[in-house]
């Protein structure tokens, strides 16, 4: 097995290197590839980031959002967190065998003192009924990686803002994640492994897989120039594109509700691949113009904020919604709770 690791802290770079090397890797062995990400959210394949994410906390506290190319629900990862990919040849009976691949990581992490770390349901490890690592899977044209979480000393607070699903009603198609209850791995592990650095954790764990008391005596998985260009290309055109990231969202039927002094406004959107598909405006304000003119010019805009205010900055929105200030209603459009 070679052994690979990337200096990158970026999810978006480090997802596509995996995705990268599962396509064209010589892959004559597995290559076990380990990265550690800055504060990010990574969506599962088919989730809806407006249902998943607390947008306007992310943005707030410049939290990446990212999704990934294989299932499963969003995750949180910041700089406590080591991920870790097995990226092989499909051998026809791996797909949705996680036990195969995270048997050798929980017996590192047995090692380390960890003893009550486990496989639970289908692709979660968890110890004492916490939730510490996420695992998924992705396969294409006889090729694979499984790759997890392990929440070494992650920012557990952060979890539950970031991955706030909003109060209002959301009827969507997409996954909803399940959101367990979690933990960190450092209070289990005996005294000499609880004040690690996230690197030094990480090259602890790939020594014990791989077997070596010295990384120096692993393979290790070289990149060229050419391979660098391509992945960071690669990053380019997917996991910062925004129609990946939010496009990808299925229709949503979105309801934002609010008094204001100056009367109560009720948006009722539908989202579909990222953007408003369906506007319709009820309530009790005093505006001169008909809404459906406001609501026509919204139809087709990217649901973001920036896109949003690109198109209402060109209406004057006193003659919709009185004196209402423009700055509330667009808080009302895109508001995440």
């Amino acid at each position: 097995m070679k052994y690979l690791v990337t200096d990158s802290t970026d999810i978006r770079y480090n997802l596509a290197l995996e995705t990268y090397l599962m396509e064209h890797a010589e892959l004559d062995e597995p290559i076990l590839y380990f990265y550690i990400n800055s504060p990010c959210i990574i969506l599962g394949r088919y989730q809806d980031a407006y249902e998943e994410v607390n947008l306007d906390y992310v943005k707030q506290h410049q939290i990446i959002v990212t999704r990934r190319t294989s299932g499963g629900g969003a995750v949180y990862d910041d700089l406590g967190n080591v991920s870790f990919s097995f990226i092989t040849k499909d051998d026809g009976d791996s797909i949705g065998n996680f036990r195969k691949f995270t048997e050798p990581v929980l017996e590192a992490l047995h090692e380390m003192g960890a003893k009550d770390a486990e496989l639970a349901g289908r692709n979660d490890l968890q110890i004492n009924g916490k939730k510490f690592s996420g695992n998924a899977m992705k396969t294409e044209k006889g090729r694979m990686f499984s790759h997890g979480t392990l929440m070494y000393d992650v920012d557990l607070d952060v979890i539950g803002k970031a991955l706030n699903v909003p109060a209002d009603k959301i009827a969507s198609k997409g996954i909803k994640s399940v959101h367990s209850r979690v933990t960190n791995l450092k209070p289990y592990f005996a005294p000499e492994y609880q004040n690690l650095t996230i690197e030094q954790f990480r090259d602890t764990l790939a020594k014990k897989i791989l077997g070596v008391s010295d990384l120096s005596r692993a393979k290790e998985y070289v990149l060229d120039d050419a391979t660098k260009q391509a992945v960071e290309k690669f990053n380019q055109d997917v996991y910062r594109n925004w129609d990946w990231i939010y496009g990808k969202s299925p229709a949503s039927a979105i309801q934002h509700r609010q008094h204001f002094a100056q009367g109560t406004v009720d948006f009722r959107l539908q989202i579909e691949n990222g953007r408003i598909k369906y506007l319709k405006t009820y309530g009790d304000f005093f505006g001169q113009k008909s809404i459906d003119e406001f609501e026509q010019q919204l139809l087709g805009t990217r649901y973001d904020r920036a896109a949003v205010t690109e198109v209402l900055s060109k209406l004057n929105l006193a003659d919709y919604f009185g004196a209402i200030p423009q700055k509330e209603i667009i808080d009302l459009l895109m508001r995440q709770e």
